[in-house]
């Protein structure tokens, strides 16, 4: 079933990521090859953020293509599937209130990013910002719930 606002999956989706934390991130390197990965993104509202060293291969993939795809498939039943666009956030001030958001946010899906890095001025410290245009909620055997961000 489509659903229009983002507000009329929030809880489902909300309930469903933090409950499995980590999902597959999968990028497309310089030669159009899939690549995937484990992260650990924190979302707020239908944005995600991920904290990732700036100079990974996922920085050198999102260069040549920004589409990524994450997958949470730890509930084989209730899995989530979120197809977004990812940018790097440079703005101070917004990389210091998603650090603080991080922190604030209680584990296990929350987490201090000083565990991760020095500091909030630790030139490694990466913020990836995750923006969806497709968010995708299956519940086995029997419904799908597909939001896609109004274009």
């Amino acid at each position: 079933m489509e659903v229009t606002e983002f507000s009329e999956i929030q809880v489902e989706f909300d309930a469903r990521v933090r409950a499995m934390i980590y999902c597959n991130l999968a990028t497309v390197d310089r030669q159009t090859r899939p690549r995937s990965r484990i992260v650990h993104p924190v979302w707020e509202g239908e944005i995600g953020w991920v904290t990732s060293r700036r100079y990974a291969h996922k920085a050198r993939h999102l260069e040549h293509n920004p589409h990524v795809s994450v997958a949470y498939v730890g509930d084989l039943v209730k899995p989530v599937y979120v197809d977004c666009v990812a940018a790097w956030e440079d703005d101070p001030d917004e990389k210091a209130r998603v650090w603080e958001y991080l922190k604030a946010t209680p584990a296990p899906y929350g987490f201090d990013p000083a565990t991760l890095f020095s500091s909030l001025d630790d030139p490694k410290y990466g913020l990836l910002k995750l923006i969806p245009w497709r968010i995708e909620l299956p519940t086995m055997p029997t419904s799908t719930l597909i939001w896609r961000h109004p274009a």
